[in-house]
């Protein structure tokens, strides 16, 4: 038998597993390194994040990736080499992480590994219905498995398009497993550069839980700083914070079809990028508005696609509280947006429930990487409209 295979059998049947999770979201700041110990499986799943850390990413390298970012274009060439090129990368930024906690790869179990998204293709988004769903997240696992010497599970998305899904958000599985609640609904938001929640009613509830998309998160902000300002990102809202927010626009925003689908649903920066911008304020009139004032509108747009998102999603339920994760929750002017518009809902950090909001995603990789080893489908058969998968394709170092 190969040895790699003899060593998955003996980490599935281990107590507890070392798992280091991975996440790099669109926003292209840096990758996520979540080192978990995981014990058990399924409901009975218990984590401790040990250690993590965001390893920032160099200009040349987001620059690279954004060569085939969200693009209905791209080079062939430049796609297949940044696959193998991001693979590398990642590898190295984890073997960096390990040296710099100071612990040897050897002992750790697995890597789950995210991938960077670099186009999401839903029928619901592409309207082309001659092809499946498709998503494609470049950073190939045997790159990471060979230069790291550690067994990587990567590439979750297929499975859940091939079993009918849409390939997003896969958040829900883990939030299921981790944070239902006998006592409270949750809404499980994260803001990353696209804004998406897990619904988890209590324990015991006629309800089911889900996950959906809802809107844009940071996306629309940071590709306008990019392109408008020239950073990365409006900081603590300082542009925003001096802006006036247009209504005009904010309604014209608000007009796409996708915020008025019905949950679970989908989307990326595919759709909400600077040429939708762009063409709600051609039809609103609104192209002088000074960069302040964009920003300010941007920033509601996101928080009020949020909001009517969560109430659509707990209509007519008590006990419900909001737990954020992802950079969105570092953005000040957007959380006393969500704040206001939910008077009557508890909203606060994720960290209430004992877990680094920063490290949340990466840390669900690390446990959907545990369900493929350790548990089965019946753990997450519960979730409404998701396919019942474990997910991740299994690399094996050399």
């Amino acid at each position: 038998m190969n040895r790699h295979i003899q060593q998955l059998y003996r980490i599935a049947k281990q107590d507890h597993r070392y798992i280091i999770g991975l996440m790099s979201g669109t926003s292209l700041d840096g990758l996520d390194i979540a080192l978990c110990k995981i014990q058990g499986a399924g409901r009975d799943t218990k984590v401790e994040v040990l250690q993590f850390v965001t390893m920032p990413y160099p200009a040349s390298f987001r620059t690279q990736i954004r060569q085939v970012f969200a693009k209905q274009n791209c080079n062939q060439q430049t796609l297949t080499g940044l696959h193998a090129y991001v693979g590398l990368v990642h590898a190295s930024l984890v073997l960096d992480a390990l040296k710099r906690w100071k612990i040897p790869p050897d002992t750790i179990d697995i890597i789950a590994s995210h991938g960077q998204t670099v186009f999401h293709a839903p029928q619901i988004l592409t309207q082309d219905f001659s092809l499946p769903n498709g998503t494609l997240q470049i950073g190939d696992g045997d790159h990471i498995a060979v230069k790291t010497g550690i067994i990587t599970v990567s590439d979750f998305r297929q499975k859940h398009i091939a079993a009918g899904g849409e390939g997003a958000p896969l958040a829900a599985y883990g939030d299921f497993l981790l944070f239902s609640d006998n006592e409270e609904n949750r809404i499980l938001l994260n803001i990353g550069g696209i804004a998406n929640f897990t619904f988890l009613p209590k324990r015991e509830s006629a309800h089911q839980a889900f996950a959906s998309d809802i809107g844009p998160g940071n996306t629309l902000m940071n590709q306008y700083m990019l392109k408008y300002v020239g950073l990365e990102m409006d900081e603590d809202a300082t542009l925003a914070k001096q802006g006036q927010v247009c209504p005009v626009l904010l309604a014209g925003l608000l007009q796409e079809r996708f915020l008025s689908y019905p949950f679970p649903k989908t989307t990326g920066p595919e759709l909400f990028n600077l040429s939708y911008l762009e063409k709600q304020q051609q039809l609103t009139q609104t192209t002088q508005l000074s960069h302040a004032d964009v920003m300010a509108t941007l920033n509601a747009f996101a928080a009020t696609a949020i909001i009517q998102g969560i109430q659509a999603a707990v209509k007519d339920l008590d006990a419900i509280a909001v737990y954020i994760s992802g950079g969105g929750l570092h953005n000040p002017l957007l959380m006393e947006n969500i704040k206001a518009g939910l008077p009557h809902i508890k909203v606060s950090s994720i960290s209430k429930l004992g877990i680094n909001p920063d490290a949340k995603e990466a840390c669900l990789f690390s446990v959907l990487a545990n369900e493929t080893l350790a548990g089965n489908i019946e753990h997450v058969a519960l979730l409404e409209n998701a396919p019942a998968v474990c997910m991740g394709k299994i690399s094996l170092p050399q």
